[in-house]
């Protein structure tokens, strides 16, 4: 499938080179004094003399080489002019004669009125004409800039082949030199031979070594793909560099090059892409290793952001290096549209560094029971605007961040013990001694249940109310979950329950009792306790049958 594209591809390279024009784009018939001499009368003068003097079929070096300003400068002038020329077709630069000026005292408006003509003040910002006397000639500036221009159009000893290349045969056929098409023949072949290569040390190479150091899942899901898009990058790099070398017609050229250049920065945003996926799987396995779920939750918020990120960085490179878009006004525009965008926005750009605050901070994570106001439930979800939380009646709170980092958050997850307090109410008639052995066994209870918390309790004999004697029960769950502490406390209910019927404990609530005097022939109300000996005798029975058969 790869082969019959780039067979087509080639056709349709022949196919327009056929009707390709040379360097130079004349618009009308050339002027006789151009045919005969040398004329630097003006910008266009200039500019024809030096490019129709190094036409393929009209060569005369020593001609083209007047147009230079040769002044602080040493090098052949022959050698220099061909440098330029081959530095106009290596940078894809049309030159049409109806676009030059044809005035003698030509002024540059954009260059604080020089007498100055620049050929394209993007791609090639440090080539231009000046006038020197009454000639017009490429300045001693740019004449300088030559031979650093021409190695980094030719970059890598790849100038030399200019040399050796057209020593094949310049033949024509189908509107290309014999050597040209040896040349394209030569980066078909390349591109075949490279595609393989990269195929064979990504998929086979790389894979094997990962599968051997136990990473094959990470390198076949993560790896493979950043390695493949990276493999396509250099073909490209290398294909640009060699395309320049066969000196094809600029009119084609002129539009290859954008493609290169367009297709560089796009790789390498996809590279980077697909980066992010890597260092968002590293950041993911760490955060598995934490007990805290709020980081789980960061990691693909981290992933979208950088992605977005890539994606506009690329952008605004495909648009500058490649489509030759100047985004200097696009960054400005953005930047005063970005004031007004602000302002309008106030509370989304609050909820954003709320949720920035909520990650650095944590004051809770995914999983927590937290209660701010009239916010009580469970974290189910962390995002950069909202936080989604679960009710208990089981309805979803989406609260802005903003508010959540403004607001006093009581966050029932992070309590290391939960807390358990009620009062027992006894009757009045439950004499001292009852009572002290009660509190005795209550103390044994939380002692012997395993999921409280042993070093600090309380529970002490501690008012005398209207209707009863008061008991208070201050204990401690060490347990993670809510209904977890609901069943501690009922199985801590349950002991109290037995306790008080094992003993004779009688719970009081709020009655009103009429006592009449007790008459001879029958017994009063009050019941008879037996005395503190029968009761330690009940508590040790009740200690033996019921909390050290649980502890067994």
């Amino acid at each position: 499938m790869m082969s019959k594209r780039l067979c087509l591809v080639f056709i349709f390279f022949i196919s327009l080179f056929q009707h390709a024009h040379p360097q130079l784009i004349t618009d009308n018939e050339l002027p006789s004094s151009i045919e005969e001499d040398v004329n630097l009368n003006s910008p266009y003068h200039t500019t024809l003399t030096f490019f129709y003097n190094l036409d393929r079929n009209h060569f005369f070096p020593e001609r083209a080489a007047k147009t230079l300003d040769l002044k602080n400068t040493e090098g052949d002038p022959e050698e220099l002019a061909i440098k330029l020329q081959q530095i106009f077709e290596g940078k894809g630069i049309v030159i049409r004669t109806s676009e030059i000026p044809n005035d003698a005292n030509f002024t540059d408006s954009t260059a604080n009125g020089e007498q100055r003509f620049y050929f394209d003040k993007v791609k090639l910002p440090a080539i231009f004409l000046d006038k020197v006397g009454n000639q017009w000639k490429f300045s001693s500036f740019s004449v300088a800039q030559i031979t650093d221009l021409h190695r980094e159009t030719y970059p890598y000893g790849t100038d030399r082949l200019l040399n050796i290349l057209p020593k094949i045969g310049t033949s024509e056929y189908l509107g290309l030199q014999l050597w040209q098409l040896a040349g394209i023949t030569f980066l078909i072949f390349l591109t075949f031979l490279a595609h393989l290569v990269f195929t064979f040390l990504v998929d086979k190479g790389l894979i094997y070594v990962l599968d051997r150091l136990g990473y094959g899942y990470i390198g076949e899901n993560y790896l493979l793909p950043v390695a493949k898009i990276t493999s396509f990058y250099l073909i490209v790099l290398l294909l640009s560099f060699l395309i320049r070398i066969l000196q094809l017609p600029v009119e084609i050229y002129a539009w290859i090059v954008p493609v290169f250049d367009t297709l560089k920065p796009f790789l390498i945003t996809v590279i980077f892409y697909k980066i992010v996926d890597v260092v968002a799987a590293y950041f993911a396995s760490l955060a598995a290793k934490t007990e805290s779920t709020l980081d789980d939750q960061l990691v693909p918020l981290i992933r979208k952001t950088l992605k977005a990120l890539v994606i506009l960085v690329g952008t605004l490179f495909v648009l500058r290096d490649g489509l030759n878009f100047d985004i200097l006004p696009f960054l400005t525009g953005i930047s005063i549209g970005g004031v007004a965008i602000a302002l309008a926005a106030q509370d989304t750009i609050k909820n954003f560094f709320g949720s920035i605050m909520i990650f650095i901070d944590k004051p809770f994570q995914v999983g927590d029971w937290v209660t701010s106001g009239e916010i009580d439930g469970t974290v189910e979800e962390v995002g950069f605007r909202s936080t989604r939380i679960r009710t208990f009646r089981n309805s979803v709170m989406y609260v802005p961040n903003g508010k959540i980092a403004d607001a006093v958050v009581d966050n029932h997850g992070l309590r290391q013990y939960r807390r358990f307090f009620t009062t027992l109410t006894i009757t009045y008639d439950t004499p001292p001694e009852l009572i002290e052995e009660f509190v005795k066994g209550l103390q044994e209870i939380v002692l012997a249940h395993p999921k409280t918390r042993k070093d600090y309790f309380n529970i002490f004999f501690n008012n005398l109310s209207a209707y009863s004697q008061d008991i208070m029960f201050y204990i401690f769950f060490e347990v993670p979950t809510w209904p977890e502490e609901l069943k501690s406390r009922h199985e801590i209910l349950i002991q109290i329950v037995k306790l008080a019927n094992t003993l004779g404990v009688r719970f009081a609530f709020p009655t009103q009792t009429l006592h009449m005097e007790s008459f001879p022939e029958k017994n009063g109300l009050t019941p008879a306790y037996p005395g503190e000996a029968e009761y330690k005798t009940r508590l040790s029975n009740f200690l033996n049958s019921e909390l050290r058969k649980k502890n067994s």
